[in-house]
């Protein structure tokens, strides 16, 4: 069982401090709340919509970025999910990291990108299994357009996950109103597993966000979900043992007859 804390966040493009004190502000909030574990969206530290600049505000995993998430999660025992440009390779990454204190810090890179305008800024990675142990609960990451391909969640939840963990920026419009009120708890539904999808909101110069966060549980059922406009921080309570009946009555994983 863990208390997810989920902030969906309007960033400011190319401000990294300022995004890095919202988080802040959030991770403490989150900490007087019982929350372990803090979701910000995709690439939040450096705003999605910063253009170019993204890829000047690149950072290894290893960085003064990451690095001070990793204080605030010391200082307030708070585990943190925050998107970010990672430079690494000799080139740059959409990706996210985990961190929970001084631990070593866990990063995942986004596979499927999304549109022209990520494909100028970042290189895709190879589709993985990024996986981790949150106080006993099993958690695999994604990021954003990843979701919307079923032979990703479907892998993470082979896997053993209990939970995808999907930062997200996704852009209002009809098809952003589709992922957010029907996608997400279809993934959570067909593969038995949470999945907390944690957007953007509000606007900056290229991009308006659908806002519309959703945190679905196994069963299909929506355990927090967040308005298409405005900052809000959700605290939820992930009980895995609560949806053992749905696993036994939708037993989708062990029946696959062609694993992904």
């Amino acid at each position: 069982m863990i208390t997810l804390a989920a902030l969906q966040m309007k960033s400011v493009p190319g401000d990294v401090a300022a995004n890095l004190a919202r988080i802040e502000q959030a991770v403490k909030e989150a900490a007087a709340k019982g929350a372990s574990l803090l979701m910000t969206p995709e690439l939040g530290l450096t705003g999605y919509g910063a253009g170019a600049i993204i890829r000047d505000l690149a950072e290894p995993a290893d960085g003064p970025l990451v690095k001070r998430l990793q204080a605030m999660s010391v200082a307030t025992g708070v585990a943190i999910i925050a998107g970010f440009a990672e430079d690494a390779e000799g080139t740059v990454f959409n990706s996210a990291v985990y961190v929970d204190g001084d631990a070593v810090p866990v990063v995942y890179r986004k596979s499927n990108l999304y549109g022209d305008y990520e494909r100028a800024l970042f290189t895709p990675a190879q589709p993985g299994t990024v996986t981790f142990d949150h106080r006993g609960v099993r958690c695999g990451m994604l990021i954003c357009y990843d979701v919307e391909f079923p032979e990703n969640v479907r892998r993470l939840a082979l896997a053993g996950v209990d939970a995808v963990l999907v930062p997200t920026a996704l852009p209002a419009g009809y098809s952003g109103t589709f992922i957010a009120d029907h996608m997400i708890q279809t993934r959570a539904f067909e593969n038995q597993v949470f999945v907390a999808y944690i957007n953007h909101c509000g606007a900056d110069e290229r991009f308006t966000f659908a806002g519309s966060s959703r945190i679905a549980a196994p069963d299909g059922s929506l355990l927090a979900s967040a308005a298409s406009h405005g900052e809000t921080l959700m605290i939820v309570t992930l009980k895995p043992a609560d949806f053992d009946v749905s696993k036994t009555e939708n037993t989708y994983l062990n029946d696959l007859r062609h694993p992904v």
